[in-house]
C-alpha cells in the first residue's frame, strides 16, 4: 500500500507560465489529521523538530517541482520522502503533518498572546539577556524577545540601569518586521505610578524627583516616571542657567496629567510661592522701621543686594552697605550669605523695605577729628588711583585723598600711579578733616625733607647757577638747576637789548645756560632767574652818558599814529611824539622807517627806562644859535663906528634885520 500523500505537497505548474507556480495551503489537509498525529507523535511537539520538518518537505517539493516542469508530469511526494531520508529524517508523511500542525497551533496561540498583551498594555515580567549598542534584550516568555530601547534604560551619567540578569518590568507595544518586539521600560513604570501621580495631582500634594537633563523649555525630572518642568516653573524669579539643577533632587507638585499620551507636566514655583507666602505673612506681622533682622543675601546688583527676610525680599542699597565706598556689593556681600540688615524703611501698600548694613555700627566721621588730629601720621592702603590722586582707606568707612601735588616736591610727576597702586601700605600726614564732606586731605610729600626750605641759602639772590634748559613756554624758561628744582626765566629776562618774542629764539631744550638767581618764594615753590643780568644794562650805561638837552642821532625803527620810536644807542629806544616831529618852519617831517634824523633829548627816565625826543627843538636851537651870532657882529666895530653905535645897535636888533642879514649872507 502506498503512503498518503497530502495534496498540499504537490506544487502544481502553469502550463501557460513556466516561471509561475501555485502551491496549496499546507493546513487544509493537515486539520483534518492534527488530532491522530498528534497523539501518536507527541515527541515532536519541540520546536527545533517542527522547524527542520517543515524546511524539509519545502527544500523535497521545490526539488520536485524543478524536475516535473522539466519532464512535463506532476511528481509525487515519494522522491521527496526518499530525498528527505537521505538527509537522516525517518519520519513518515503522519508524523510530519503532526508536527507542522503542532507547530501551527504554538505559533498563533503565540501570536494571540502578544496581540493581547499589546491591546490590554499589560505589564510583562522579563529577564534582561543582552544589551547591544541600540536595545536592551529581554526574555518575556514568549517566542521571540523583547527589544526595549537603550534611551529608556540610561540614567543621569548615561548608563543603563539594568544588567545581564536583572528582571525588569516591560509593555509590549508591536512585533518588529525584522523579528522580535519591541517593549517599553517607560511605559510600564507609568502603568505603576499613574495611580499615585493621579492621587498627588488632585490633592496637590509634593512629590520627590531627580533632574536627570535639560530640555528645549525647561528641565527633564525623575518622578517614577519623566516628567516636563518648564523653565518658568523652576524658580519664582527666572532662572538664566538651568543646567546648574541636573543631578539634584528637587521636590515638585504634579500640575498636567495627560494619560493618553503618557505626559507629565510639574512644578517647583507653586510649592515655593506657598512656601514664601507663609513666610511673607509671619514677617509682614513683625516688620517695623527700625528693626534688626537676620536675612540671606538672594541676589547682587551693581546698585545693592536683594536680601530675603522671609518670604518678603528687601533692597540692601550700596551706599548703605559701608560708611565707606565700595565698588561693588560683592566687595562686602555674596549671594547666599546671612547678615543683619536694619530696616530704614517700610511701606507697607506696596511692600517695599529698604534695608541697611552700616547703620549697625556707629558713624566712624562723628569723631573723626578727634581721632586724626591735623599734622598725625597715620598708615593706610591705597584704594585708587585717578588722574588728580589717590584714595587712601585708613579704616573701615574712613578713606582720604592724597592729591597728585601734595605726593613729591617734584613737579615733573606727571601721573599718581608713578607713585603709587591700589592695594600699596602708605604713610601719610593729616592736612585737612572734614567730617560734614566726609573728606580727609593726607600728604606723603611732607614726609620728605623740603628742598625748597634750604634753597634761599642754597642759592641767595644774586648768584650765579648753571642748568639745563628743561621746557620752554611762551612766558618764558624754565631751568633745571638740581632735581626737584626748576627756576624760571622770564622771557623779559633773556636780553637787554632784543625783544624776544618766544624763548626759543634765544634759548633750545636741553642745552646749559648760565643765569643769576633774581628772587627764590619757598613758599611758593617759585625760583626766579635772569640771563640778560649776566650782561651791562645798557639803559644803566646809557642813562649815564647822555643828559637831556643832547642832540643825538637816531634811526625809525617803527611809527605809530601818535609819534615814532626811535633807536638812539644799541638796545636803547626813545619816542618822538607826533608833535615834536617838525621843522623850524613848523612844517611836519616825514617819519619813515629806517630813515635817520637828528633828535633832541627833552625827557629822560631812568626807573622806567623811557627817553623823550624832539626835532623841532633841534630847529629851534640852531635858530638861537644864528641870533647869537648875528649879535655878535653888530657888536663888532664897522667903518670907525663907535661902541654906543653898537651898543644901541644891538638893542634894537629884530627878526626883520635877522632875516635881511642871512640874505646878505647868502648873496
Amino acid at each position: 500500500m502506498e503512503p498518503w500523500v497530502p495534496e498540499s505537497a504537490f506544487i502544481m505548474v502553469d502550463d501557460h507560465n513556466p516561471e509561475h507556480t501555485e502551491s496549496k495551503p499546507l493546513t487544509t489537509e493537515l486539520e483534518t489529521l492534527a488530532p491522530e498525529a498528534t497523539a501518536a507523535n507527541t515527541e515532536l511537539s519541540s520546536e527545533s523538530t517542527s522547524t527542520q520538518q517543515h524546511e524539509a518537505v519545502h527544500e523535497a517539493a521545490a526539488n520536485n517541482a524543478q524536475q516535473d516542469a522539466q519532464s512535463g508530469h506532476v511528481a509525487t511526494v515519494t522522491a521527496a520522502a526518499e530525498e528527505s531520508a537521505d538527509d537522516d529524517l525517518n519520519y513518515d508523511a503522519a508524523d510530519f503533518a503532526a508536527a507542522l500542525a503542532n507547530f501551527d497551533r504554538e505559533q498563533a496561540a503565540d501570536a494571540a498572546a502578544a496581540q493581547n498583551l499589546t491591546a490590554e498594555e499589560a505589564i510583562v515580567a522579563g529577564t534582561v539577556l543582552k544589551i547591544t549598542d541600540k536595545y536592551v534584550v529581554v526574555d518575556i516568555g514568549l517566542k521571540s524577545e523583547g527589544l526595549i530601547p537603550l534611551a529608556q534604560v540610561l540614567d543621569i551619567h548615561g548608563a543603563p540601569k539594568f544588567q545581564v540578569g536583572d528582571s525588569v518590568e516591560v509593555v509590549v507595544e508591536r512585533e518588529e518586521p525584522e523579528g522580535g518586539y519591541l517593549v517599553s521600560y517607560e511605559k510600564a513604570l507609568r502603568h505603576k505610578v499613574w495611580d499615585k501621580l493621579e492621587l498627588a495631582a488632585n490633592e496637590k500634594t509634593p512629590v520627590k524627583g531627580m533632574v536627570l537633563s535639560r530640555v528645549k523649555g525647561g528641565l527633564t525630572v525623575d518622578i517614577g516616571i519623566k516628567a516636563f518642568l518648564p523653565g518658568s516653573q523652576v524658580e519664582v524669579r527666572p532662572v538664566r542657567n538651568l543646567d546648574g539643577y541636573i543631578g539634584t533632587e528637587i521636590e515638585v507638585r504634579v500640575i498636567k496629567l495627560n494619560k493618553k499620551r503618557g505626559n507629565v507636566v510639574i512644578s517647583r514655583k507653586e510649592l515655593l510661592e506657598e512656601d514664601q507666602n507663609a513666610k511673607k505673612s509671619v514677617t509682614l506681622a513683625t516688620l517695623e522701621e527700625g528693626s534688626v533682622l537676620t536675612g540671606t543675601v538672594k541676589n547682587l546688583t551693581d546698585y545693592g543686594a536683594f536680601v530675603d527676610m522671609g518670604g518678603l525680599d528687601g533692597l540692601l542699597h550700596i551706599t548703605d552697605m559701608s560708611w565707606g565706598r565700595l565698588t561693588h556689593p560683592r566687595d562686602l556681600v555674596n549671594v547666599g550669605d546671612e547678615i543683619q540688615v536694619k530696616v530704614l524703611k517700610f511701606d507697607k501698600e506696596k511692600q517695599r523695605v529698604s534695608l541697611g548694613f552700616k547703620q549697625l555700627t556707629p558713624d566712624p566721621w562723628l569723631d573723626a577729628i578727634e581721632r586724626y588730629p591735623i599734622g598725625a601720621q597715620v598708615r593706610g592702603r591705597v584704594l585708587s588711583v585717578t588722574d588728580y590722586g589717590a584714595f587712601v582707606e585708613l579704616e573701615q568707612g574712613i578713606e582720604g585723598l592724597v592729591h597728585v601735588s601734595e605726593m613729591t616736591w617734584s613737579k615733573r610727576m606727571k601721573h599718581p600711579s608713578k607713585m603709587v597702586k591700589p592695594g600699596d601700605e602708605v604713610d601719610t600726614i593729616i592736612l585737612s578733616v572734614n567730617p560734614n564732606d566726609r573728606r580727609i586731605s593726607l600728604g606723603m610729600k611732607q614726609l620728605q625733607d623740603n628742598p625748597w626750605e634750604q634753597l634761599e641759602d642754597k642759592y641767595p639772590t644774586g648768584a650765579i647757577i648753571e642748568g639745563r634748559v628743561r621746557n620752554l613756554t611762551d612766558f618764558g624758561a624754565f631751568i633745571e638747576i638740581e632735581d626737584g628744582i626748576d627756576g624760571l626765566v622770564h622771557v623779559s629776562n633773556l636780553s637787554w637789548t632784543k625783544r624776544i618774542k618766544h624763548p626759543s629764539e634765544v634759548l633750545k631744550k636741553g642745552e646749559k645756560v648760565k643765569a643769576i638767581v633774581l628772587g627764590v618764594e619757598p613758599e611758593n615753590r617759585r625760583l626766579s632767574l635772569g640771563v640778560k643780568q649776566l650782561q651791562p644794562d645798557v639803559w644803566d650805561t646809557f642813562f649815564a652818558q647822555h643828559r637831556v638837552g643832547d642832540v643825538i642821532k637816531g634811526k625809525i625803527l617803527r611809527t605809530a599814529q601818535f609819534g615814532a620810536f626811535v633807536e638812539i644807542a644799541e638796545g636803547v629806544e626813545g619816542l618822538c611824539h607826533v608833535s615834536e616831529a617838525v621843522d623850524a618852519n613848523h612844517q611836519p617831517v616825514a617819519m619813515d622807517v629806517d630813515s635817520e634824523h637828528e633828535f633832541k633829548i627833552v625827557k629822560m627816565n631812568q626807573e622806567e627806562k623811557k627817553v623823550g625826543l624832539s626835532i623841532r627843538a633841534v630847529g629851534e636851537e640852531a635858530s638861537r644859535a644864528e641870533v647869537e651870532s648875528y649879535k655878535e657882529r653888530e657888536k663888532s666895530p664897522k667903518g670907525g663906528s663907535g661902541s654906543s653905535s653898537s651898543s644901541s645897535s644891538s638893542s634894537s636888533t629884530t627878526l626883520g634885520d635877522l632875516i635881511n642879514w642871512k640874505r646878505s649872507e647868502r648873496e
